[in-house]
Parts: C-alpha cells; structure tokens; sequence
C-alpha cells in the first residue's frame, strides 16, 4: 500500500471517529444540565417534538449553546491550519498573531458605544482586519520574512490586549462585568439570531477555503513555482489571509477570543493523518468542533467552580503547549547549522 493510500485510510478512519464522537457529546450536551432528561427526549426536542418545557430548555438554550462551539471550535481550527502553512511558522494562529485580539477590541468597542449586539460580528471582524493591517504595516516596513511575521503578531495582540483592559476598566460598572466576561471566551447566553449571523458567515468562508487548498498546495512549492505555474503568490496569500481573519473573528464574535483551538488542532491532525490535505483540512474543522464542545461540557458539568468560561480552559491547556511549540521552533534554526 502506498504513503498516499495509507495516509487517505488513516485520515478517513480518523474523520469517521471525530464524526461519531461529535454526535454523542452533542447528544450529550443537549440532554445534561439542572434539567436532566432522556436523551430520545433531549434529540426529540431539539425538532420540536414532546414536553414544552423539555422543548423549550433545549432549543432556546442548549442548542444554541452547542452550535456556536461547534461551529466557532470547526472555523478556528480552520483558521489555525490556514494560517500555519502560510506564514509557514507552527506557532502562527488567530490568538497568537494579533487577529483574535483585533475581534475582542472592536466587539468590546461596540459595546463601549452602546450599539446593537447584532453588531457584533461586523465589530469583530472590523478588529480583525484592523490586527493585519497593523500586522501588515510593521512587517512591510520591515521588510520581515513571512516566517518571521508571529513575532510582530505577538506585538500586535499584546497592544490590542492592552486597550481592550484600558476600555474595560473605564467602562461603567454594568458594562465591564459584560465585557469581561466576553473578552476571556465564553459561549454562556448565545442565541439563534447570533449563530445564524456568524455561522451561516463561517459555513461560507470554509466553504470558500476548501474550494482554495490547491491554491494553498502550490503556494507549498515556493513563489517562484507559484508564479511559474501562473499563481500570483503575493494576492493569493492575500486572499488567504483574509479569509483566515474572517473565519477566526466571526468565531470570536460567537465565543469571544477562545485560545488554543487554533494553536493545537493543526498540530495534533498532523500527528494523527499526516501532511497537509483537503481531507486532513476538514478533520481539522471536526478536531476543532470536538474540542471546543467537550471543553465546554468540561466548563459545565465537570469542574467544581461554576461560571468559569471556556476560554479559561482552552487557556490553560494552551500555555505549556505554545511554550513546548516555542521551545521546539527556537532549536530547530540550531540544529540546522550544525
């Protein structure tokens, strides 16, 4: 059997465990809370079917609750993927390159204004672009490599960080608990009008980086075989890039700046399946769903302290991962030269 073959099993038999697993932990989120209920009852309700109040409970708030980590978990991993094999560079994800910090700063800014909510995926993906024109602008001024771009990313999150914190601070107190809450990643209060905004926006903006991976595949080869084989390197990565700030800001507009997602996913479909692929890049966007909906089960029915965002958890397991991913990248430069 070839490497090919091989790795085309390994991915498919992967995505038909993701698959399987998606559907029990949703069947599972839907059915457990302080309303317990079978789950025939729970999947039943869900299409409008026996008691009102079971009806009620699980349309009106769990399921909104589990789409948005689904569909937030599955564009960020997306997002990761995309962006680590443009800038080339495993650390580079929407948390670490400034972009998911631009999305907290003009959602939090929405809410300083006191505009509608329903403006806040416009708001966060406003902060977005904002994060890569600045990342863009210190870059090209610079003159920096593509591979050398996370450190500027670093910068930029930092900043935006900050101002995030100055505005919050300075909010009246009934806003900064709001905000606060927002900014560490949370999926607590999601409605339907939220997650067809934003969902159907990110369903799209996939769709659209599926239909673009053998423009990723050539930029693989370098830009003079780009170019050689008639890509425009410099507006297709532009084009990509874009398309990984829309996907990571609508979902931060869905769950607020969810760390680590982004980060680990690529890495560990990498472990599992194997090179890049379009079908390693959609057990990406299943990996993610996975493990965005068990951290928040996680949030809700596992941990002693209740109330804690999601964010907190993908935080935590994130921290020791980007050190061990830093601490990895800074000697592979060494071993090079010897």
């Amino acid at each position: 059997m070839s490497t090919l073959a091989r790795q085309r099993r390994r991915t498919l038999s992967f995505s038909a465990g993701f698959v399987a697993a998606l559907v029990l932990m949703t069947a599972v989120a839907l059915s457990t809370g302080q309303v317990k209920m079978p789950l025939g009852d729970a999947l039943a309700a869900l299409f409008g079917v026996g008691d009102a109040g079971d009806v009620l409970v699980v349309q009106e708030f769990r399921a909104p609750r589990v789409v948005s980590a689904l569909v937030a978990g599955a564009a960020l991993a997306v997002a990761g993927s995309l962006l680590q094999r443009l800038f080339r560079n495993p650390l580079a994800s929407p948390d670490v390159i400034g972009v998911t910090g631009g999305a907290s700063f003009g959602a939090v800014l929405l809410l300083a204004t006191g505009a509608s909510q329903a403006l806040t995926p416009l708001a966060a993906l406003g902060g977005g672009v904002l994060a890569a024109v600045l990342l863009g602008g210190f870059a090209w001024r610079s003159r920096m490599a593509v591979t050398r771009l996370v450190l500027v990313g670093l910068a930029v999150q930092a900043g935006l960080a900050a101002a995030v914190n100055l505005m919050i601070v300075r909010f009246p107190a009934e806003l900064a608990g709001q905000a606060l809450q927002w900014t560490t990643g949370s999926l607590y209060g999601r409605t339907w009008p939220e997650v067809f905004g934003a969902g159907s926006a990110i369903v799209v903006a996939c769709a659209a980086v599926f239909l673009m991976n053998r423009r990723v595949a050539v930029l693989d080869l370098g830009d003079d075989s780009a170019g050689g084989l008639g890509l425009d390197p410099n507006r297709t990565r532009l084009g990509l890039l874009l398309l990984a700030i829309v996907l990571a800001s609508l979902a931060a507009a869905l769950t607020g700046p969810v760390a680590f997602v982004a980060l680990a996913v690529p890495h560990l479909v990498r472990f599992l399946a194997g090179p890049p692929t379009p079908a390693t890049l959609a057990l990406s966007a299943l990996t993610g769903a996975v493990l965005l909906l068990g951290a928040d089960y996680l949030v809700l029915h596992l941990l002693p302290v209740k109330g804690l965002p999601v964010g907190a958890v993908t935080a935590t397991l994130g921290a020791p991962w980007l050190l061990v991913l830093m601490v990895r990248q800074g000697r592979l430069p060494q071993r090079s030269r010897s």
